[in-house]
C-alpha cells in the first residue's frame, strides 16, 4: 500500500523530489479538510492550504475519489511506517503507547472522514490488506520488546489490534479523547510482562 497513486495501472510510480512534497502536502490538507467538512470538502480550498494550483492537485488526482483514496492509503503507510522509527528512538514499552495513541488519532481522523471514505473505500480485500499492515506494524513493535520489557506469552498482535479497535469505538461514543490514554494504559498492562523485582522474582 501506498500513498502514491499509479494510475490505471494501480502500480506506484516515483515521483521528484518536489512533486513528491507538492503531493504530500496536498494529501495533509486534503486530509484536514475531509475530515473536518467531509466529502464536501472544497478541492479549491484543498489546494489553497497545501500552496499549489488546482491545475496541479488534477494532475495527480483527476477526481475527488481518487483523492480521498489517497489520503486513506497515505495515513494508513504513515502510521505502519512509524513503527521501525519508534522502536528505534525509544524504550520498547515508550514506542508501543506512543503507537497506540498514534492509532487512536488515526481511527479519529477516520471517522471524521466516514462519509467521505464510504464512496470509495467498499472492497473488502482493501480493509483485509490494512488490517495486515497493521498488524504487522503491531508485530514489529512487540518483538522489539524482547528482553527489555518483553510481551506476555501468547501476546497476539492481530488481538492488540482489535482490543485497539475496541478503545477507539468507546473513545468515540463516548467524546473523549482522554478515556483512550487511560485504556491504553491498562491494555499495556495486561500486554508487557512485569520487570523483575530487585530480588530476581
Amino acid at each position: 500500500m501506498t500513498g502514491n497513486n499509479g494510475g490505471a495501472t494501480g502500480r506506484p510510480r516515483s515521483l521528484r523530489a518536489d512533486a513528491q512534497r507538492n503531493e504530500d502536502r496536498v494529501l495533509e490538507a486534503a486530509a484536514a479538510a475531509f475530515a473536518r467538512e467531509g466529502a464536501g470538502a472544497s478541492v479549491k480550498d484543498i489546494a489553497r492550504a497545501a500552496g499549489v494550483g488546482v491545475g496541479t492537485l488534477y494532475r495527480r488526482f483527476p477526481s475527488k475519489e481518487l483523492l480521498i483514496e489517497a489520503i486513506y492509503r497515505h495515513e494508513v503507510q504513515r502510521l505502519c511506517d512509524s513503527a521501525p522509527r519508534l522502536v528505534a528512538t525509544q524504550p520498547p514499552v515508550d514506542a508501543l503507547r506512543t503507537w497506540m495513541e498514534h492509532f487512536i488519532d488515526f481511527m479519529t481522523a477516520k471517522e471524521a472522514m466516514a462519509d467521505a471514505l464510504r464512496v470509495v473505500l467498499t472492497d473488502d480485500g482493501e480493509k483485509m490488506n490494512t488490517r495486515a499492515l497493521l498488524t504487522d506494524a503491531i508485530a514489529h513493535l512487540l518483538a522489539a520488546g524482547e528482553g527489555q520489557s518483553p510481551a506476555r506469552a501468547g501476546v497476539d498482535a492481530r488481538d492488540v489490534l482489535m482490543a485497539l479497535g475496541g478503545i477507539s469505538l468507546m473513545t468515540s461514543s463516548e467524546g473523549r479523547r482522554d478515556l483512550a490514554t487511560r485504556l491504553i494504559d491498562l491494555l499495556l498492562h495486561g500486554i508487557v510482562k512485569p520487570c523483575p523485582g530487585p530480588s530476581g522474582r
